[in-house]
């Protein structure tokens, strides 16, 4: 997939995405100059790290981005987007988790998501536009908190059928449909400026 002379993609890792076979590193790796988020070395579970992560990310990118956000780099997405102001040219939102009910086991519980600053979850529009692509059996979000997340933001919701958590444990490493919307966004960027 050939994007030059278009907005950059900025990959926005959840907090445990890092790993060879996700589909993020998959898409980092398909997309020309494509960016990453890098993973924190200390306060991986701090909201503000993470947020300042992303924007430290995007200050080396002079033009207009899309973002591609997995599971909690929605969460960091959604956060950022309540601070900073920058050409976003649109944003995919992949399987948000659900921070304000309890998650399961081995995953930060509610008192910790609550001192590290990631609760409650902005519930005001997106400043650009945005695809939510949904699960319909996400350990980490039923599907009818997540498509109340997607209205909130003014985001267009995408059901994506049973992929659990649209990670390596759930059996996706590649994942062709992150390409299909990321050109979507893209193009509808395009159509908007033109």
């Amino acid at each position: 997939m050939n994007l030059s002379a278009q907005p950059t993609v900025v990959i926005v890792p959840g907090l445990r995405d890092h790993v060879p076979d996700h589909w993020q590193t998959v898409l980092a790796d398909t997309i020309a100059d494509a960016r990453t988020v890098p993973p924190l070395e200390k306060d991986r579970l701090s909201r503000d790290a993470q947020v300042a992560a992303l924007d430290e990310a995007l200050s080396d990118i002079s033009g207009p981005v899309v973002l591609v956000a997995h599971s909690a780099g929605v969460m960091t997405t959604v956060h950022w987007a309540q601070r900073h102001r920058r050409p976003v040219k649109g944003a995919l939102l992949a399987a948000p988790p659900d921070f304000d009910t309890p998650l399961p086991e081995g995953y930060p519980t509610l008192g910790a998501l609550r001192e590290n600053g990631w609760t409650p979850t902005p519930r005001t529009p997106l400043p650009f536009p945005s695809i939510v692509a949904a699960s319909t059996n996400d350990p980490l979000a039923a599907a009818d908190r997540v498509a109340d997340l997607a209205r909130a933001w003014g985001s267009r919701l995408v059901d994506l059928g049973p992929v659990g958590h649209l990670n390596p444990a759930s059996g996706y490493g590649a994942w062709p449909r992150a390409e299909e919307f990321v050109r979507e966004l893209v193009q509808a960027s395009s159509d908007m400026s033109a």
